[in-house]
């Protein structure tokens, strides 16, 4: 295990890419943190008894339940060198509906849990980069975005999905183009996939699409790899978009 001070944040909470990434950065030996609006969840319990990550509970959409969070955070850990924000913002109940039939309150549900918490979410890490010293690299901290390939795409019977992703695209690259000169990694990271993780037998599935078959669904695990690598990247070669998808996808 490498040893470092660093703190990371990962706030959206579940089996997916957070708990790979959670896994992975507390394998490189750094401090980690999750937050989720239900931090009892039992994968971020056996992320807690397992990997020392600790749990915090925060609505993303919420300006004052964030500020608590990072004060928190950095009140228990140290304030965090990565962060991740890796909500997708979406409800069952919105999926597949064309605009005639959307509930325009779960469209607005959607933006403020994607789009306007990667808002209060990046706010809130800039604040706390800014006053960073600058590492042996001249940097200050990373900020890191998950998205889905509808940051480009506006496909059929998902414009709720189409309005948070495209808006939370468009966040990151103004960011990326204020704060990177400052000495702060801000990257976008759409995945073009159904996303694999672990079940309990083993096996490697997704709630809508099946199980994997010869890696046809991302891997988390590999996720939490090009997430980490990010954070590592020095700064004359900063990646910003890096899309990630399976070999098989139709794109």
């Amino acid at each position: 295990m490498a040893e470092t001070n660093e703190v990371a944040l990962i706030v959206g909470g579940g089996p997916g890419v957070s708990a790979s990434c959670a896994r992975r950065f507390a394998d490189a030996g750094m401090k980690v943190a999750i937050a989720a609006r239900n931090p009892d969840k039992s994968v971020l319990k056996a992320l807690e008894a397992e990997h020392g990550v600790a749990r915090y509970p925060c609505d993303a959409a919420d300006p004052g339940a964030v500020e608590e969070l990072f004060s928190s955070v950095t009140r228990d850990l140290g304030s965090p060198r990565l962060v991740v924000h890796n909500i997708d913002g979406r409800m069952r109940e919105i999926f597949r509906k064309g605009v005639a039939e959307a509930d325009a309150d779960l469209v607005r549900q959607v933006m403020m849990n994607s789009a306007y918490s990667a808002f209060l979410v990046g706010q809130q890490a800039a604040q706390a980069m800014l006053e960073h010293e600058p590492d042996d690299n001249g940097v200050r901290g990373t900020i890191l975005y998950t998205n889905a390939s509808a940051a480009t795409k506006g496909y059929p019977k998902s414009g709720a999905f189409a309005i948070a992703c495209h808006g939370k695209a468009g966040l990151a690259e103004s960011m990326a183009r204020e704060l990177m000169p400052q000495g702060i990694h801000v990257a976008h990271i759409p995945i073009d996939a159904a996303i694999g993780w672990t079940q309990d037998d083993g096996s490697r599935a997704h709630w809508a699409a099946g199980q994997t078959v010869e890696d046809n669904m991302a891997d988390p695990e590999r996720i939490a790899d090009v997430y980490y690598a990010l954070h590592r990247q020095h700064r004359s070669t900063w990646a910003f978009e890096v899309v990630l998808r399976p070999w098989t996808e139709n794109w």
